[in-house]
């Protein structure tokens, strides 16, 4: 992925992390992972494109030559799974939260079309929309042949089926989207009283390194600056939203709580856009 880094976390564990660029080309920043095991890997999250993906295979082959069996989209969004097409090619099962798929098959062909004008027919060639063929509600625990996964999903947070992976020999936590560090959060789908729960039940977890969703590796500090960023931001949205209906003069108004880099003016503008419906 250019622009970030893959980064060894543990023997088993490598995450690319700390994007600078937030282009849709670049999967907007988004961060994913290898996790090795002593029979397979599973991979988390799967950027934007085949093409993105063909490029992070071919990173994962340097690092091991076991099979590929599983990927984990933690969410929806398509810097986190339109890539699973590549990962299905060579016989992975996606898995994610029963949620996350309902969104996929009600807004990802959508998406990708929209995507496909965006970035053009070269980029986003071979790129198809595939489901995760395996689900779960609350909990699920993934063997790697002595490594063990628990994927958890809390409640509605970042999106309605945004979850975690949890690595607790190793101390390791993959939060996707739950945990932005240095980027502005995308709050469009969220429900923030359920983020801020999550993030609580996260910091009850023993861990000494967090993979954000988008961002530079992380530790726990990172995870309460979020909480206090969500309520504050949270707070003064609705605020200033109560007596506003025009979402571009809110953002103004905010713009000393939005982090100035990297950021997208159409995310704002979207996230804020949920404060104005909130109130009809």
């Amino acid at each position: 992925m250019a622009g970030s880094k893959l980064t060894r976390i543990s023997d088993s564990i490598y995450a690319y992390v700390g994007a600078n660029d937030d282009s849709i080309s670049n999967s907007y920043g988004a961060n994913a992972g290898i996790i090795v095991g002593q029979d397979a890997v599973l991979v988390i999250d799967t950027l934007i494109s085949n093409n993105k993906v063909k490029a992070f295979i071919e990173d994962i082959r340097v690092i091991t030559g076991k099979p590929i069996r599983f990927v984990v989209n933690t969410h929806s969004h398509l810097d986190h799974s339109f890539g699973n097409s590549a990962f299905a090619e060579i016989g992975a099962i996606i898995i994610s939260h029963a949620n996350a798929i309902r969104i996929m098959k009600k807004r990802s062909q959508k998406i990708l079309e929209k995507v496909n004008i965006y970035l053009g027919e070269e980029k986003m060639a071979g790129t198809r929309i595939v489901y995760p063929q395996l689900t779960f509600t609350e909990r699920m625990e993934v063997d790697l042949g002595g490594l063990q996964i628990k994927l958890r999903y809390i409640t509605h947070s970042h999106t309605k089926g945004s979850v975690y992976a949890y690595f607790p020999a190793q101390k390791v936590l993959f939060a996707g989207d739950i945990l932005f560090t240095e980027y502005y959060a995308n709050m469009s789908m969220s429900d923030v009283n359920g983020w801020v729960e999550t993030i609580d039940h996260l910091m009850g977890l023993d861990v000494e390194h967090i993979v954000p969703g988008h961002g530079p590796l992380s530790v726990k500090k990172d995870l309460t600056d979020m909480r206090d960023y969500l309520i504050v931001f949270d707070k003064k949205a609705k605020e200033l939203s109560a007596s506003n209906n025009d979402s571009k003069l809110v953002a103004e108004q905010l713009k000393g709580m939005i982090p100035q880099k990297p950021k997208r003016e159409k995310l704002i503008k979207s996230s804020l856009r949920k404060y104005m419906r909130k109130k009809k």
